[in-house]
């Protein structure tokens, strides 16, 4: 009898102990952050380093790069960072060459509200979307 107890009480305490994991808020990372997930601020930062690296090389080669690996070592972009599968996210990456400009989505693989979709292009400005996939008309991302 005691034995069962035991097993039931620790069965229970194991069965709180997952349901307050899974109801874990999401940290922000600095002040401001607009993530509402890990995985966000992980694309977001992607996004972030992608950024400033096609700035760099275009202040460095007079043109944007046309290829993610042509970014690696540009700033902090690793060659890590040159596949397109990056977390939760899949990176596309659309280069325009006869333009100079280019446009860059992180697409979750999950769509909810703590994984949106975000996009940004030449211009710099991060736009998000909870429902679809991000593009140049989606809202630019504020702080929550």
């Amino acid at each position: 009898m005691k034995k069962n107890r035991a097993v039931a009480l620790v069965s229970l305490l194991l069965m709180f102990a997952l349901i307050a994991a899974s109801q874990t808020t999401y940290q922000p990372k600095f002040k401001g952050d607009p993530a509402r997930s890990d995985s966000e601020a992980n694309a977001l930062g992607y996004m972030r380093t992608f950024l400033r690296a096609q700035k760099l090389y275009k202040r460095k080669n007079n043109h944007y790069a046309t290829s993610l690996l042509e970014l690696v070592h540009t700033g902090t972009f690793t060659r890590r960072m040159a596949a397109t599968e990056q977390g939760d996210y899949t990176v596309k990456f659309t280069p325009h060459k006869e333009k100079d400009t280019f446009e860059i989505v992180m697409i979750p693989k999950q769509q909810d509200s703590t994984h949106r979709s975000f996009f940004s292009d030449q211009e710099g400005k991060i736009r998000a979307d909870e429902q679809s996939v991000a593009n140049a008309s989606s809202p630019i991302l504020r702080a929550d």
